[in-house]
């Protein structure tokens, strides 16, 4: 059993973090001594690393949650599994492609740029212009959560 310092020390994460997955369901509620201090065990350790691989690889919370109950079944098939998986792959794959636009549209106005005055710079003027832009438009937040 360890305090919820040396748990997060573990995980290499911190200790608002463990509070905030416990809020959300993902972390069973720990055991608490008479001075009514957390006390995690190996299990906690190992669903923290779960969660926090998954993070790592871009699931949400919501996946996250459904892929903990689906483990919780040896037995059961993976279908569901590797559904969740490739759809989640296919939104990587899509950001990625966003991604790899902005790139090319960056490098391209970068290497425009005469690097003179600002009254003549093609980013400013791309930035100030949607439609010289050569990529195709997205959200902010669509690309970068």
């Amino acid at each position: 059993m360890s305090t919820i310092g040396k748990l997060a020390r573990d995980a290499g994460c911190t200790v608002s973090l463990i509070r905030h997955y416990e809020r959300e369901g993902l972390m069973p509620e720990p055991a608490r001594t008479e001075g009514n201090q957390r006390r995690y065990g190996d299990a906690h350790r190992r669903r923290l690393l779960f969660i926090r691989h998954a993070r790592e690889l871009g699931f949400n919370l919501s996946d996250i949650r459904s892929l903990l109950g689906m483990a919780t079944d040896p037995g059961a098939s993976c279908a569901e599994v590797d559904a969740l998986a490739r759809q989640h792959l296919a939104r990587v794959e899509e950001r990625i492609g966003r991604l790899q636009s902005m790139q090319r549209e960056l490098s391209r106005v970068i290497a425009e740029c005469g690097a003179g005055e600002i009254g003549q710079c093609r980013i400013i003027e791309a930035l100030s212009d949607h439609s010289l832009c050569d990529h195709q438009h997205a959200e902010p937040d669509e690309v970068f959560r």
